[in-house]
């Protein structure tokens, strides 16, 4: 059984992407473009206050007919964010995201940001789980070592 610790080290950049609560909202969209990335947590002076996501931009800025220049991070961020540790196991992530309907958990430390998992990274660490363990097992069958 994987881990988040193990998810975060195959994950390709490593990089931890963050906003402030007083960027505008065009800023944290223009980071997730240029990062590539789907969400981005949220952290003042240093502590996760909030996470924003696309889904955030698109139901609060988007479909509210706000501009997106002057709308700030704070005023559409997810406040209530749910978070998990690098011990946590990755099927308990999976769940996580299932019950609170979300694609990006928040991977906290002893209070410190450490990392951002999307469900396609999540995926992608059981396909390739699964994969090694099919070839194992095609070994085994032609009694290779």
């Amino acid at each position: 059984m994987k881990t988040v610790r193990d998810v975060l080290r195959h994950k390709q950049g490593g990089n931890i992407y963050s906003i402030v609560p007083i960027a505008s909202v065009y800023e944290a969209i223009e980071m997730m473009a240029d990062r590539h990335v789907g969400a981005l947590p949220v952290l003042q002076e240093g502590k996760l206050v909030g996470i924003v996501s696309e889904r955030d931009y698109a139901r609060k800025v988007i479909l509210k007919d706000k501009s997106s220049k002057r709308t700030k991070v704070s005023e559409i961020m997810t406040r209530e964010v749910v978070r998990v540790s690098s011990r946590d196991r990755v099927e308990a992530c999976i769940e996580k995201m299932q019950t609170h309907h979300i694609r990006h958990l928040v991977v906290e430390d002893a209070g410190v940001v450490t990392g951002m998992l999307s469900l396609r990274d999540l995926f992608s660490e059981i396909i390739a789980e699964q994969a090694e363990t099919i070839d194992h097992l095609e070994h085994y069958i032609r009694g290779e070592p």
